[in-house]
């Protein structure tokens, strides 16, 4: 799932929650969102408290997430 797609099914409080989870704001989140580049580890917390729904890889695709994750081939 995208995070735009993601964030769309959250409500206000629930986006607070998430973004606190994250470690950061429910603007930068929303920039996110809408087409701003996040950093690796803001797209690791996301993949994480996501509980995976959004994967690191939809989110930094210029990363290689194969390899951090030991799955390259």
């Amino acid at each position: 799932m995208d995070i735009k797609t993601y964030w769309l099914t959250l409500n206000p409080k629930d986006r607070e929650a998430f973004a606190e989870r994250c470690g950061t704001t429910i603007g930068h989140l929303r920039n996110i969102a809408y087409g701003r580049l996040c950093g690796e580890g803001l797209a690791i917390a996301i993949e994480r408290e996501s509980s995976g729904a959004v994967r690191c890889e939809e989110l930094r695709q210029d990363v290689d997430w194969a390899y951090l994750r030991g799955t390259a081939a």
